[in-house]
């Protein structure tokens, strides 16, 4: 019995040798020697960042490129968790994605909607995409994040510094993360906050739309990572509303000096793979100083919100809300 298990495990070796069902490698029959190749293909996802050695994706519905060296003929692509059950093979609960070729067989692509949270409710969770064809006995696999969740921070907004515009005028917009009332003011839980903006409109910005600002920005500020710190400098009314002429020596002066101008402010945080937050508020500004803060919600039809009185979220001169030690964002205050 011995010898004859011995003997069917040789024909088995034989038989993958002799279809070439080595996983992995590929042998170059026109070189006088062999030369070795990987046999599977480069992989990329449109919206793939690499951090700490592992690649990230958006949550949502992406463009997958498959491109090999070679034509290859009738390629399979699955979505899947992690083998377990059936470690050379897909998994039984991977879902096939549809891809077509170019003209040369060498590139594939298709679309698949990618989503970060398993059936235990888990967030950025790692999946697979397996990739074989005809001839290979086992499939290529590529690891990936999906990143579903927003990034956040709760954001002071005050005159900082309070110095250094005496010469040109005006205020200095000091937008920055607010430090004392969470363990970790700015977060995101699966990647991290890449940029903040923060546009400054002399008018509704979102009067005629909702998805995209109607009317171009007056001023911009932006911050990169964690912790947010940008600054809008010499901030002048002046710029932005009429001067009057005053009767005693004709010289240009604004109506009133200490006259308030509310300006309408849209931020926007955006995390390494592209998930946005929005934030929105209002920012009354004198001549000489900020304001009154007022922050508003978003509507549920899009991205920008009405400004209505009995939708403002906070009125303490902060916008945003917090992330706790790990990154997870809390609901807008």
């Amino acid at each position: 019995m011995k010898k004859l298990l011995l003997i069917l495990m040789v024909v088995a070796l034989a038989s993958f040798l002799f279809v070439g069902c080595i996983p992995g490698v590929v042998v170059d029959e026109d070189e006088d020697e062999d030369e070795v190749e990987s046999a599977c293909p480069t992989v990329s996802i449109t919206s793939e960042v690499e951090i700490g050695g592992k690649k990230y994706i958006k949550g949502a519905t992406q463009t997958v490129t498959v491109t090999y060296l070679v034509a290859t003929d009738e390629i399979s692509v699955w979505v899947g968790p992690a083998i377990k059950d059936n470690p050379v093979g897909v998994p039984s609960d991977a879902v096939e994605m549809v891809v077509y070729p170019d003209a040369d067989n060498k590139v594939w692509t298709g679309t698949y909607h990618f989503d970060g949270t398993n059936e235990a409710g888990d967030d950025c969770m790692t999946d697979y995409l397996y990739i074989t064809t005809c001839g290979s006995c086992v499939p290529c696999k590529f690891p990936y994040v999906v990143d579903d969740l927003n990034p956040c921070s709760e954001i002071d907004i005050s005159e900082y510094p309070t110095t250094g515009c005496a010469a040109c005028g005006g205020v200095n917009i000091n937008f920055a993360t607010e430090a004392a009332t969470c363990d970790t003011c700015c977060g995101d839980e699966c990647t991290s906050l890449d940029t903040a903006t923060f546009d400054l409109y002399k008018t509704d910005p979102f009067d005629e739309c909702c998805a995209v600002p109607c009317v171009p920005a007056i001023e911009t500020c932006i911050s990169t990572d964690c912790d947010i710190d940008c600054t809008i400098s010499c901030f002048s009314i002046y710029d932005h509303y009429i001067y009057y002429p005053s009767a005693s020596d004709g010289t240009a002066t604004f109506a009133n000096d200490h006259e308030a101008k509310t300006f309408y402010l849209v931020a926007t945080l955006a995390d390494k793979v592209g998930n946005k937050t929005y934030y929105y508020a209002t920012v009354a500004i004198t001549s000489g100083s900020v304001g009154a803060v007022y922050e508003y919600q978003k509507i549920s039809a899009g991205n920008c919100t009405d400004w209505v009185t009995g939708e403002q979220l906070r009125t303490d001169g902060v916008i945003g809300a917090c992330a706790d030690a790990y990154g997870v964002c809390g609901s807008v205050y």
